[in-house]
C-alpha cells in the first residue's frame, strides 16, 4: 500500500469556527477539489495531529464526521481512506475549454526551428572551484536505498517481460506515484492523464515551448532568467522579450505593457526561487499574473525546479495549484532531489496537452528509462525518497547558513547577499562598476569558476551580480572556494 503523503492544512486558530470545522471543511474541499481521491489513504489520526500541533481527539472527530457525511471510510488495521462512492461533486468544464483552445492554436510538426545562441554549461574539471548555479550533492543520495530499487525495477521488468516499448507519457506507475504526491504535497490537480515524464525539466521546457510557440510568436520573461529556457523558446522561432523584475521577481505592470502592444503567447516563471536571484514571488502577485494571462490569453509555464528545499516557512504551493483557467503548464524534476545525471522530470498540464507532447516524445526518443522510472517509483511508494528529502533539506538548510557567514566573513567588504528562503545557490551584489568579466577572467586563471550576473541576461546590460551555488559544496570546500575568490578580488 502506497505511504500516504503529508498533507498540509491552514489553520486559523483565531477563526470563530472551531478547529474540528475547519479540517472537515479542508477535507471536503481537497476532495472536491480532486487532490484527495477515492481509495487515497490518509495519515493516521496521530501523525495528523502531530504535524498540525492539535489534539489527537479533534482528528478522531473530524475523521469520525467526515466519515458519516460519506467522504472517508474506515477499514480495520489498514487506516482511513477517501471513500470509493463520494458525495456527488460537480465537475468544472472549464479547464477543457481553455485546453481545447489551446489545442487549436499548437503548430504542427515539422516546422522550422532556428539555431540555439548562447553558450553550452562547461563540464566539471578536477582541481576547479566550480561555483555551480545550484547543482546538488550527489553525494548525499541514498545509494543503498536506490541501488536495491534499481535492482528490483531490472528484475521485475525482465521478468514480466516489460523491458520493451512502453506508453511515451512515461511509466504509469511513476505517473501515478507522482501525481498522488503533487496532489497532497503542492495543491494540483494531477492524474496519470495530465501528467508526462520527461528527462529532466530542460526537456520539458522544449516542449511545452514547441507545443505553444510557432514562428514569430511572442513570449515574456524576466530579464534575468534561466538562459535555456530563452534558448528553447528561440529555437522553436519565438521572439523573447525581457520583463522588469524587483526583489519580487516579475513585476506584473512591466508585463501587462507588452501585453498590450504584442500578442504574447506564453511567459516562463520560476517563482518559488526565482532563477538567478532566489527571491520567492507573494501570492499577491502570482495571482496578478494569473489575472493578465486570462485577460491577455497566454499561458504561464511555471518551472518549480527546486521546490523541496524551502527553509524559511513551508514551501509556497505552485501558481498551478491556483490556476483556475488551465493556464499553467507545472514542470517539476526529481534531479535535484537525487542527481541530475538519472534525468526524471515531468510536466503537469491538461491532457490534451500531455498527449500532445507524448506525440513530440515519439519523434525525439520514444520514451524514457523504464527502469529508473520503476526504480523512481519504487522510492515513491516505499516512502524512501520521502525520508531522503527530509535528511537532504536538513543538510541543504545547514550549508545555506554557512555559506551566507562564508561570504560575509571573506567578501563583506566587497559584496552583500541576502540568506535565501530555499535553494541551493546564493545571489551576491557586487558594487558598481565592478568589472565583472576581468573578475570572471581573473577567478578562471586561479581555478575558481563563475556565473556572472550577465550570463542570465541577454540585453548587454550591466550586472553587478554573482550566482553562487553552494549545494554541492560540504562547508570546507565551500569557505576554501569563496577564501580563494577573495584572494582573487584583493589582486585584481
Amino acid at each position: 500500500m502506497r505511504k500516504p503523503w503529508e498533507i498540509s492544512l491552514d489553520l486559523d486558530r483565531s477563526a470563530e469556527a472551531s478547529l474540528n470545522a475547519q479540517i472537515v471543511q479542508a477535507f471536503i474541499d481537497r476532495i472536491r477539489a480532486g487532490l484527495l481521491r477515492p481509495g487515497d489513504a490518509l495519515p493516521a489520526s496521530r501523525e495528523l495531529a502531530s504535524q498540525l500541533t492539535v489534539n489527537r481527539k479533534t482528528i478522531v472527530l473530524a475523521y469520525e464526521e467526515l466519515t458519516a457525511q460519506g467522504w472517508l471510510v474506515t477499514q480495520k488495521k489498514r487506516g482511513t481512506f477517501v471513500s470509493p462512492e463520494l458525495p456527488a461533486v460537480k465537475q468544472a468544464a472549464r479547464v477543457a475549454a481553455v485546453a481545447q483552445r489551446l489545442s487549436g492554436r499548437l503548430p504542427e510538426p515539422g516546422y522550422q526551428a532556428y539555431g540555439v545562441e548562447g553558450e553550452l554549461p562547461l563540464p566539471a574539471v578536477d582541481d576547479v572551484v566550480d561555483f555551480s548555479d545550484g547543482a546538488p550533492d550527489t553525494r548525499l543520495v541514498p545509494f543503498e536505498d536506490l541501488s536495491r530499487a534499481f535492482r528490483l525495477a531490472l528484475l521485475e521488468s525482465a521478468r514480466g517481460n516489460r523491458l520493451g516499448y512502453g506508453d511515451p507519457r512515461g511509466l504509469p506507475l511513476l505517473r501515478e506515484e507522482l501525481a498522488a504526491m503533487l496532489r497532497a504535497e503542492r495543491g494540483l490537480n494531477a492524474d496519470a492523464d495530465t501528467l508526462c515524464l520527461v528527462r529532466g525539466s530542460q526537456m520539458g521546457i522544449y516542449l511545452a515551448a514547441r507545443l505553444l510557440v510557432r514562428p514569430g510568436d511572442d513570449v515574456a520573461m524576466e530579464r534575468l532568467s534561466y538562459p535555456p529556457a530563452r534558448d528553447a523558446f528561440r529555437a522553436c522561432g519565438g521572439t523573447v522579450h525581457n520583463v522588469e523584475q524587483d526583489e519580487f521577481g516579475m513585476i506584473p505592470d512591466s508585463l501587462e505593457r507588452i501585453c498590450r502592444t504584442r500578442r504574447i503567447r506564453a511567459i516562463y516563471l520560476t517563482p518559488h526561487h526565482q532563477f538567478p536571484t532566489t527571491v520567492t514571488m507573494p501570492i499577491d502577485r502570482r495571482m496578478r499574473l494569473l489575472a493578465l494571462a486570462e485577460q491577455f490569453d497566454f499561458v504561464i509555464i511555471e518551472d518549480d525546479y527546486d521546490h523541496e528545499f524551502h527553509f524559511s516557512h513551508s514551501p509556497m504551493l505552485p501558481m498551478a495549484s491556483v490556476d483556475q483557467g488551465g493556464r499553467v503548464i507545472y514542470i517539476g524534476s526529481l534531479s535535484k532531489i537525487l542527481a541530475p545525471g538519472l534525468r526524471v522530470g515531468y510536466v503537469v498540464a491538461p491532457a490534451g496537452i500531455i498527449n500532445r507532447m507524448a506525440n513530440d516524445i515519439l519523434l525525439i526518443d520514444r520514451q524514457g528509462n523504464t527502469v529508473t522510472e520503476r526504480a523512481a517509483a519504487e522510492l515513491l511508494r516505499s516512502g524512501k525518497l520521502k525520508r531522503h528529502i527530509r535528511r537532504a533539506l536538513r543538510v541543504y538548510e545547514q550549508r545555506c547558513g554557512q555559506a551566507v557567514d562564508a561570504v560575509r566573513e571573506h567578501l563583506g567588504d566587497f559584496a552583500s547577499v541576502t540568506a535565501p528562503g530555499g535553494g541551493l545557490a546564493l545571489w551576491l551584489r557586487l558594487a558598481d562598476g565592478t568589472d565583472m568579466a576581468r573578475l570572471t577572467e581573473a577567478a578562471l586563471l586561479q581555478g575558481i569558476r563563475l556565473l556572472p550576473g550577465h550570463l542570465f541576461g541577454d540585453d548587454q546590460v550591466p550586472v553587478h551580480a554573482l550566482r553562487l551555488g553552494y549545494g554541492s559544496m560540504n562547508e570546507r570546500e565551500f569557505r576554501q572556494g569563496v577564501e580563494a575568490l577573495r584572494r582573487v578580488i584583493i589582486e585584481r
